[in-house]
């Protein structure tokens, strides 16, 4: 497990030391997080407890998980050290009722997967928007002091090569194009948001993640930055199904955690921000090349027929992060250093 790695404890420890981040403010505090055991959800909950476990803040975390014994299992090493774990069994369809208080939420459940997205566009659209509005009334009826919403890049649709792309702007996207549930549902939960705040005055910050990786990638990961992995670890030569034209920056799981508790604790209500890390903008071909020269290996453009695999177009996504670097953020792991980190753990290096 990813969660016993040397590189797990230093990025707790990372996290822990993010100047941005007014730890002293979560004392006596309780959180909710949903999507817990993916792997950003998953991240948050460990660095809440590390925390609590260096500060004494007497948190608690409440993670809302559809397996519980799975559960236990992936966190285990935190149940051992910590009782400030708990659980609550469902989803975020079927929320069950919550007896703790809530004084913050995070709710990054959602899928992931861009073939999901096209083989079950309808599911896709409805547990984004059903589900958030349950977590929504849920905060509403706890009078949260915080709510964050994880939303996605892919909101922006296709902005023009060369521009730089902020929260201001809108994306277009065609009704017709069934991959376009999950753009088009997650826009629809940001307004979700944004309308509990204005209408009920629950305290809700969108934080528009940019794709982000590191340690605890499933092995089996079906996203382009996994297959590039793993091609490294086999040492095979890495097929491009295209010409590799998209261009987007990234952002290391810890800093992704880091930017997320930033805009919690220091972020203002109703507002956006864009998360990723500026430096790490490249062409997927451009990726490619620096990991398979990295682990000598070739990089070979074979195209495709890719339709029914759900990969977006190509697209230009060179996100602003002005905004969430005025709290006094930053990202801190570039782009090798994002892989050399995954692919150690892929490999099964261990502490415990």
């Amino acid at each position: 497990m990813w969660l016993e790695t040397q590189i797990f404890c230093e990025d707790l420890e990372s996290i822990h030391n993010c100047k941005s981040i007014p730890w002293d403010l979560l004392r006596n505090k309780t959180f909710f997080v949903t999507g817990g055991t993916g792997l950003i959800g998953s991240t948050i909950i460990s660095a809440l407890l590390y925390a609590d476990m260096k500060q004494q803040l007497n948190l608690t975390v409440v993670a809302l998980v559809r397996n519980l014994t799975a559960a236990r299992e992936q966190f285990a090493p935190q149940l051992k050290s910590s009782s400030s774990l708990k659980f609550v069994v469902g989803d975020v369809l079927r929320l069950p009722a919550v007896e703790y208080p809530i004084h913050y939420i995070i709710h990054g459940a959602n899928p992931t997967s861009s073939l999901f997205f096209v083989q079950h566009p309808v599911e896709t659209s409805i547990t984004a928007v059903q589900g958030t509005d349950r977590l929504l009334q849920l905060a509403r009826e706890k009078k949260t002091e915080g709510f964050v919403y994880l939303s996605t890049m892919e909101v922006y649709g296709h902005p023009l090569k060369g521009r730089k792309v902020r929260e201001t702007d809108a994306g277009v996207f065609h009704p017709l194009d069934i991959r376009n549930s999950y753009p088009f549902s997650k826009l629809l939960c940001e307004n979700l948001c944004y309308s509990y705040q204005s209408e009920y005055g629950v305290p809700v910050q969108i934080v528009r993640l940019t794709q982000c990786f590191g340690p605890g990638v499933r092995y089996t990961d079906n996203r382009v930055f996994a297959e590039f992995a793993r091609c490294a670890i086999e040492r095979r030569n890495i097929i491009l199904k295209t010409k590799g034209n998209t261009e987007r920056s990234y952002l290391y799981t810890a800093d992704a955690v880091t930017a997320i508790l930033t805009v919690l604790l220091k972020g203002k209500s109703g507002e956006i921000y864009n998360a990723a890390n500026e430096n790490t903008y490249c062409s997927i071909l451009e990726m490619a090349n620096l990991v398979a020269g990295n682990r000598d290996i070739k990089v070979e453009i074979k195209e495709a027929d890719i339709a029914e695999s759900g990969y977006a177009d190509t697209i230009y996504m060179d996100l602003d992060t002005e905004k969430i670097r005025s709290l006094g953020w930053k990202a801190t792991v570039g782009l090798l250093e994002m892989y050399q980190k995954t692919i150690k753990v892929m490999t099964g290096e261990r502490i415990l």
